[in-house]
């Protein structure tokens, strides 16, 4: 087992972002701070799965309720077509 050191916030966050941003591999950027890319990549793993945003997901809420919407409203039209024309044969 290697040893045990704290990295700053500030460094973890610049990290993340050079990589997310900048395009530069996980290897690469935990090559350049010193530290494993096991690291890094349990960084990546907790800024994906512990943040949400908020007004992202009421977009997402939003966009899926129309989509229910157009959904239920072609339904009703391909019905009413159906009716009108009677089934094909």
């Amino acid at each position: 087992m290697g040893t045990f050191r704290v990295i700053p916030k500030e460094v973890k966050e610049q990290i993340l972002t050079r990589i997310k941003n900048e395009g530069i591999t996980v290897a690469q950027a935990a090559r350049e701070a010193g530290i494993s890319d096991n690291t890094v990549y349990g960084w990546l793993a907790k800024s994906v799965n512990g943040k949400t945003n908020d007004g992202e997901v009421a977009r997402l809420k939003r966009e899926l309720q129309g989509a229910y919407e157009l959904i239920g409203k072609l339904t009703r039209e391909l019905e009413g077509y159906k009716k009108k024309n009677g089934p094909r044969r």
